[in-house]
């Protein structure tokens, strides 16, 4: 275990702009936020090209092959960065209200390239998750599985991937949010149609551009959700505290704009991410009285990794001994794996 140690995560510093970014700041609503033009124009500028060049290359030959592998590289290292642009624009817009047709740029313009479906992880996230905050009626609720085992783990995927868009429209039309139901109906229907379309002209390529990133995408996001709603407290599941774990001081913060204080993110959705070091540092004390699992040095991908190989005595070496709450590594050991277990 680890006492809390200084926050080297991102925070938003106040500095000179050059002319490029005075030029983008025009159309912006917040300057804390130039970092998401220049990957979004990175993003168009690899992806776009790359999957043009996929479909008109002829695909027997080893340089289209090459492409592949160098697509498949690329998408994994910039799965995160984009999503996590995508899930803070999608909390707040991005551009002015005078320009928010840009608004739609990353959801159509870029999602399909990059495993999502135009539209549907607004209408998941925003429309359902941060509503029902992982209790029962939340479609991507963690409680009712093990969270330490591989085979409820892909019980959980599995099932998101093969029913998850289908459910959230059900939730959306019982709960009467037309806007998000249109929007995920929407969303999902075109993403299938562009796939069926290409798949008769190459297959190949709309497997390389489309469809594995699709799975691999959803693989990483509910692998993601499953970590970051891991340790659940039984008794108080509502509790944003004790259902949700914060993560700082790693490399994932530093590339994916603070992802890490998911507690803090549940607690006040809408805060900007180059807040929320400092947010957590002045409500320390609330995390302390209620308890709170925070880890140091680890992202939620490897804390996935390491519950599913059942490495509790990893887990407890980057827990953040907040408080000086517990007194030894075995004390912690026992408080992650009851915060593990099925709730019924």
């Amino acid at each position: 275990m680890r006492t809390l140690s200084t926050i080297t995560d991102p925070i938003f510093i106040k500095q000179d702009h050059s002319v490029l970014d005075q030029f983008f700041l025009k159309y912006m609503k917040d300057e804390r936020d130039l970092p998401f033009m220049y990957l979004m124009i990175k993003l168009f500028c690899l992806f776009v090209p790359a999957a043009i060049a996929a479909f008109v290359m002829d695909n027997t030959t080893w340089y289209w092959w090459a492409l592949a592998v160098a697509y498949a590289v690329g998408l994994l290292w910039y799965t995160g960065p984009f999503t996590l642009m995508l899930h803070n624009t999608s909390h707040r817009p991005f551009f002015k209200r005078e320009y928010k047709i840009g608004n739609r740029f990353i959801p159509w313009g870029l999602c399909p390239f990059m495993g999502q479906s135009p539209d549907t992880y607004f209408s998941h996230h925003i429309g359902m998750h941060h509503a029902e905050n992982n209790l029962e009626p939340d479609l991507s609720s963690t409680m009712k599985y093990q969270r330490d085992s591989f085979i409820d783990y892909m019980k959980y995927f599995i099932h998101f991937l093969f029913l998850g868009v289908l459910e959230l429209i059900q939730y959306h039309k019982r709960s009467n949010k037309k806007k998000f139901m249109r929007q995920a109906i929407i969303g999902e229907l075109t993403f299938l149609a562009i796939w069926i379309v290409l798949l008769f002209l190459n297959w190949k390529a709309t497997l390389l551009v489309f469809i594995l990133p699709t799975i691999i995408v959803r693989f990483a996001m509910m692998s993601g959700n499953w970590a970051q709603h891991a340790f659940i407290d039984a008794n108080t599941p509502e509790n944003n505290y004790r259902n949700s774990i914060t993560c700082i001081n790693n490399v994932y913060n530093q590339r994916c704009f603070n992802d890490g204080y998911h507690i803090g993110h549940h607690l006040k959705p809408h805060m900007h991410w180059t807040d929320m070091p400092q947010d957590f540092e002045k409500n320390i004390d609330k995390y302390i009285d209620n308890k709170a699992i925070v880890f140091e040095g680890i992202d939620y991908f490897v804390i996935w990794l390491w519950l599913m190989l059942k490495r509790y005595d990893i887990l407890a070496k980057h827990f953040v001994n907040i408080g000086n709450t517990y007194q030894s590594q075995e004390e912690i050991i026992a408080l992650l794996k009851e915060r593990t277990r099925r709730i019924v």
